[in-house]
């Protein structure tokens, strides 16, 4: 899991690939045809057609699915959550926030957050194997406040699930030699639970096909960490050692890229070396 800067990345802007840049009036269209979209669901709501509420939003589903292109350019094409490109399956645009109906980890189905399924702040993209497994999963901790339409409030909200545009919830979930998603170390009871209940939820090591992947980039890391210890330990002795040094530097940071895939684990792989000559590649 890597950060991803939803609030500042928007379709329209410059930075972005011309394939998936928005004009500003196409953007603004968009959004106002969210806004309408949830003043009918409101309406529907406030008359108890929740039945009704529910087929509007999946009748309109291709309007966020317009922006999935936009949303994997901000990952680099890779699952916001696992970080894998899935080439063979479909990543679809998934709401952090479900949208029609949220389970806690017991007791019965509580109503979704409706009136975000078009809100572009509630999109996530996601593969096969965390989307199908998520759901509509949202527990919050015990004492939480709980977001309604009619007094909103998500910000206040303390969910379970790790979320890969906040920033903190990124640095939480760490990687071991063997391919695991694990706990960083030193967290808070509250976080430790997080990453737990996130990483069984959406089976970020149960499933054995991510867990071989990440320990292959691990194991990757580490020899080019080992071989470029040994050509730092030569450099004032041998000019081939320094060529060395650069090169086996640039192999070592392109793994740590953004949009590398697994590029989390690597730098796990260069933080638990514990080696500060080596945890300047990732500063």
């Amino acid at each position: 899991m890597i950060f991803i800067d939803l609030d500042n990345k928007l379709p329209t802007d410059a930075d972005l690939p011309a394939a998936v840049r928005w004009a500003k009036a196409d953007w603004d269209a968009w959004i106002a045809k969210s806004e309408m979209l949830v003043k009918e669901l409101a309406k529907l709501d406030a008359a108890g057609k929740v039945a009704e509420r529910n087929q509007l939003i999946d009748k309109h589903s291709k309007h966020w699915g317009k922006l999935r292109p936009w949303l994997l350019a901000l990952s680099g094409g890779k699952c916001w959550f696992t970080e894998a490109r899935d080439v063979g399956s479909y990543l679809d645009v998934e709401h952090f926030r479900p949208k029609k109906a949220a389970r806690n980890n017991r007791g019965p189905e509580r109503d979704g957050y409706w009136w975000l399924a078009f809100d572009y702040t509630n999109f996530r993209i996601a593969g096969t194997v965390p989307n199908r497994n998520k759901g509509v999963w949202f527990p919050l901790r015990h004492g939480s406040p709980c977001s309604t339409y009619a007094k909103r409030c998500e910000g206040d909200e303390e969910p379970q699930l790790l979320d890969p545009t906040n920033a903190h919830d990124v640095t939480l979930l760490a990687f071991d030699e063997e391919g695991k998603a694990v706990p960083a170390p030193g967290l808070q009871r509250w976080e430790y639970v997080r990453v737990k209940r996130t990483v069984e939820r959406l089976k970020l090591t149960e499933h054995q096909a991510l867990a071989e992947e990440r320990r292959k980039v691990w194991q990757t890391t580490a020899k080019l960490l080992d071989k470029y210890q040994r050509a730092l330990a030569r450099v004032r002795t041998s000019a081939a050692a320094l060529n060395e040094v650069k090169t086996t530097a640039r192999e070592i940071t392109s793994l740590t890229k953004p949009e590398a895939e697994f590029s989390a684990v690597a730098k796990w792989c260069i933080r638990f070396s514990n080696q500060p000559a080596l945890q300047r590649l990732i500063a």
